[in-house]
């Protein structure tokens, strides 16, 4: 342990004000990079949630060592590990074309929560060091995960169009690059000006195949509305 922290081990204003002001920064800071990227849960709800996390550790040490109420010091923060999910079901969404966002964003609430937990508990090094790894999962470990969806031999495509002459297109397209067809989902048109018709497939590409020109070549189909990876 580092022995800088030695001093507010114990419940006192002191240690509770630095608790209270770390869980203030750790959080935010977690908050600040969901913020950038626009997400629904961004710089002052990971605040608010990981300064209640560390204030219901401090309630629940206060309780035991100045009330003297004899309980499990633990439970109030298994409440929170739980309850959480509720919080961060909210951020999680499904798209008209199926793709699902948010749960980073869901898992980063959950890991801010479990920082204040720690910091509020007086385990300063925990919540500091986590704080950091998070970060680190958001940002660089991102870009790592993006060079490897560019490379992935598996993709799924959501695509709108406008007769079935189009669709059949686009299979032969698939055919010419030598693309296997693993799923086909189609949903027709219903009759509606606001309703066209579309399919997702499910590709497996090969090496030469890349996804910027697979749907640059898709949208250049005549009869093709609109394209997207999901």
């Amino acid at each position: 342990m580092i022995a800088l922290f030695n001093s507010l081990r114990e419940v006192t204003v002191a240690s509770v004000f630095v608790r209270m002001l770390l869980a203030v920064v750790c959080g935010g800071v977690i908050g600040v990079e969901r913020e950038y990227k626009r997400r629904p849960a961004g710089f002052r709800t990971h605040i608010l949630i990981c300064l209640g996390a560390a204030m219901t550790t401090l309630t629940s040490q206060y309780l035991f060592l100045y009330m003297h109420y004899y309980t499990d010091m633990a439970r109030l923060g298994a409440q929170v590990v739980a309850g959480i999910g509720f919080i961060g079901a909210g951020t999680i969404i499904v798209t008209r074309q199926q793709r699902v966002k948010g749960l980073t964003t869901a898992a980063g609430l959950w890991a801010s929560a479990i920082v204040g937990l720690a910091l509020g508990g007086g385990f300063y090094e925990g919540g500091i060091f986590t704080t950091v790894l998070i970060l680190m999962a958001e940002l660089v470990f991102a870009r790592l995960e993006y060079r490897m969806l560019e490379n992935a031999p598996e993709i799924n495509l959501y695509m709108e169009y406008t007769d079935r002459n189009c669709l059949e297109k686009v299979l032969k397209l698939f055919r010419e690059l030598n693309l296997k067809i693993l799923n086909l989902e189609i949903t027709r048109p219903t009759g509606s000006e606001h309703h066209n018709a579309c399919a997702i497939f499910s590709l497996r590409l090969n090496k030469k195949c890349k996804v910027e020109k697979l749907l640059a070549d898709i949208h250049a189909t005549r009869g093709v509305l609109s394209v997207e990876e999901l």
